[in-house]
């Protein structure tokens, strides 16, 4: 079973793909590891090349091709990334989208970065606002369409242990049913 993890920063997607993975003895590939070793060895912050990949798309084109590599090669995975829905496509079993307000999600990167709140919260901000332009540009996603995820959870409800409980739930249930009676999402009309 390959299942994806997706939000943006600070919303909890590492915490849960690592205890996700740890839970049902998969592997698991962090694309936000991979971007962050990317900064490193440009000697950036990940906001710094999240700037310069507004203008040098095969920062992104490369990161996002080793995730669809990976979807497509790997099994028993939790793949964790922003895009990590988008680009695992079809190969995904069960895809997650993990989200929490700006300022809780500022808040836990202040706490886990050691630096100021309001400075994690801009720079958050500014992140996100340049990584939706990328998407756009890039493949024509809209980040805030969420209708790909099988499950949307809202991190700051519950706390590391309350969300992995949902999932675990989620994946049994999914394990338990199987296809059976499982309409692709293409096909599903929802009138709200």
């Amino acid at each position: 079973m390959l299942i994806t993890v997706s939000g943006p920063a600070g919303s909890g997607k590492s915490t849960l793909a690592e205890s996700l993975a740890d839970a049902l003895d998969y592997d698991h590939v962090s694309g936000g590891d991979i971007f962050r070793s990317l900064a490193e060895e440009r000697e950036m912050t990940p906001l710094e090349l999240n700037k310069q990949a507004e203008d040098d798309e095969t920062i992104d084109l490369d990161l996002d091709r080793r995730l669809r590599t990976t979807a497509q090669d790997r099994d028993d995975l939790v793949l964790e990334s922003r895009l990590a829905g988008w680009m695992a496509g079809d190969h995904a079993d069960l895809k997650l989208w993990l989200d929490a307000p700006l300022g809780v999600r500022a808040d836990r990167i202040s706490q886990r970065e050691n630096k100021p709140i309001e400075q994690a919260k801009t720079e958050t901000k500014e992140r996100g606002e340049s990584e939706a332009q990328r998407y756009r540009e890039y493949y024509g996603i809209d980040i805030g369409d969420l209708s790909i995820y099988d499950l949307v959870i809202n991190t700051a409800r519950w706390g590391p242990q309350g969300v992995l409980s949902v999932v675990l739930h989620a994946v049994e249930s999914y394990e338990a049913n199987g296809d059976e009676g499982k309409a692709p999402i293409d096909d599903l009309d929802y009138d709200f």
